[in-house]
């Protein structure tokens, strides 16, 4: 079997490194890839699947490619998967249709209303002149969400109105986001701890992936601006089994039977980023592919076959596949680049141990690097997500940033405290002993 993996950040290593451990894949191609990618996989970085569709649909055909994995969103927007199937290539990722959901944030919420998906109370407004009868209609800490995609930089927590003013208006007059921000969605902020949903599902089925727990914010202590994602540990430590069977019952049940009252067939990865608020769930967003850096810990536990994940899903019956899971827990810690996320710096060299073998308990998944030479430089904000299992999240906590310190580059930064911030604590039956952090709520 030969799979292309399309994308070149942390999320598609890790896609990347598990097809390469699997016994059923003979080879793997990543197009473009990056430098950690090309330690397992052929590279295609003269490739644009977006730009010269039909030059990839041949080169796979070429190739005699079994099946193509779409990590990024932009691809999925752009219908990429849809021409894919269209060309007879089996495709893992969303239709153009079913990336709405993520592609319109304003789409995104009629999708919430029109379905009684549990969600913020919000305005959508196109217009500057409507800004302050939005607001008016809203309590005063609000969000600010450019409604197109932004690469997870779009989304704007404000403490007062003044705030949202300039956020507002900095997306609608002055383009900060340009075409994203065309239309801005304004919304209450909640409050609580947040939580990673993943499912993979092919119509009404679905099988769901073990939680885990994203780190928005740049800063320590969750302060700062928001970022892709600073690091995240999987499983979460912010819900219990009643939460997750509410979680299915009130959010992903509905949203999967929404999309078939609409008349949209949706295949691939469905992610709801979750506020637990003290009224229950609410969705923040829907992304429809695998969550950055989400992936990389709930990849890392991943013990069956990640290929059969893949056929059983384009044989329509996702649930069907034979899953196991790693009891241990896992943890990422991203380094990213100084100025992230407003302006990273870029292309310094890498130095230390960068690179990690197969079968390590420790991953070095390469998000935003690329060659000069023989140089491996910086190319991006988020360089790095360094990934481990441990006996205990304390444990996979200690080995990522022990590894973290032997890699260096100018202007590296990263969170200190990853997987460390107080949680409710509540016993995992997957995991072996209990935690001050005990991970919960992971039936895997």
């Amino acid at each position: 079997m030969k799979v292309v993996v399309i994308g070149s950040g942390g999320r598609e290593h890790a896609i990347c490194w598990q097809l390469a451990r699997s016994p059923r894949v003979s080879e793997v191609f990543a197009c473009p890839g990056n430098p950690g990618m090309k330690k397992i996989a052929r590279c295609w970085p003269d490739c644009d699947p977006i730009a010269s569709l039909d030059a990839f649909i041949e080169r796979c055909k070429a190739q005699q490619i079994d099946h193509v994995v779409i990590g990024p969103e932009a691809p999925l927007v752009a219908g990429v998967a849809d021409r894919l199937r269209s060309a007879g290539i089996p495709t893992f990722g969303a239709g153009a249709a079913a990336a709405r959901l993520e592609g319109s944030k304003a789409y995104s919420k009629q999708f919430m209303e029109r379905h009684q998906i549990p969600t913020a109370d919000h305005r959508t407004i196109d217009r500057i002149e409507d800004l302050e009868a939005a607001l008016d209609a809203l309590p005063p800490q609000v969000v600010v969400k450019a409604s197109g995609l932004a690469a997870g930089k779009g989304v704007i927590v404000c403490d007062d109105r003044q705030q949202a003013r300039q956020a507002a208006t900095a997306m609608l007059v002055e383009d900060s986001f340009g075409e994203s921000g065309r239309v801005v969605v304004i919304e209450e902020r909640m409050h609580g701890p947040e939580v990673s949903i993943l499912a993979i599902v092919d119509g009404t089925d679905a099988l769901l992936l073990p939680t885990a727990q994203d780190h928005k914010p740049l800063l320590d202590g969750n302060r700062g601006p928001n970022t892709g994602g600073m690091g995240a540990f999987c499983p979460g430590t912010a819900i219990g089994p009643s939460d997750l069977d509410a979680i299915r019952r009130t959010i992903i049940e509905p949203t999967l039977e929404g999309l078939v009252a609409d008349q949209i067939h949706y295949s691939g990865v469905l992610y709801a980023g979750l506020m637990m608020t003290a009224s229950g769930p609410r969705v923040l967003e829907y992304n429809c592919r695998l969550g950055d850096p989400e992936t990389q810990p709930v990849l890392l536990r991943l013990t069956s076959d990640f290929a059969d994940i893949l056929e059983a899903t384009a044989d329509h019956s996702p649930s069907s596949a034979s899953v196991t899971w790693d009891p241990r827990p896992a943890l990422c810690l991203v380094l990213a680049s100084e100025g992230y996320p407003a302006a990273p710096r870029s292309g310094q060299e890498l130095q230390g141990d960068f690179y990690s073998d197969l079968d390590s308990p420790v991953q070095v998944f390469h998000a935003g690097t690329r060659h000069d030479g023989d140089r491996c430089v910086v190319s991006g904000g988020r360089v790095l997500g360094i990934t481990a299992l441990g006996d205990s999240l304390a444990q996979a906590r200690d080995q990522a940033y022990e590894k973290a310190n032997q890699i260096h580059f100018e202007g590296k930064i990263f969170r200190q405290d990853i997987g460390s911030m107080p949680t409710r604590s509540v016993q995992d039956p997957g995991a072996p002993g209990s935690l001050e952090t005990t991970p919960c709520s992971d039936p895997y």
